[in-house]
């Protein structure tokens, strides 16, 4: 996963967040995978699915089980 500094991700717009409060970026393919797994070890269901879907709407290939 590319490394993501602070300074890039406060110039990154809402859009490229899939949770709350500007939580799991999905910038790129490396970030979206690793939200997906981050919110299925801590994430509610409800926000499970609301992540997937953000991401699966992203990037196609990926979280579409």
């Amino acid at each position: 996963m590319a490394k993501l500094t602070s300074a890039q991700r406060n110039a990154l717009p809402d859009s490229a967040f899939a949770g709350p409060n500007r939580s799991y970026p999905i910038n790129d393919a490396s970030h979206a995978r690793n939200a997906l797994s981050r919110v299925s070890q801590f994430g509610s269901p409800e926000l499970k699915a609301k992540v997937r879907a953000k991401v699966h709407s992203k990037f196609s290939r990926i979280g579409s089980k």
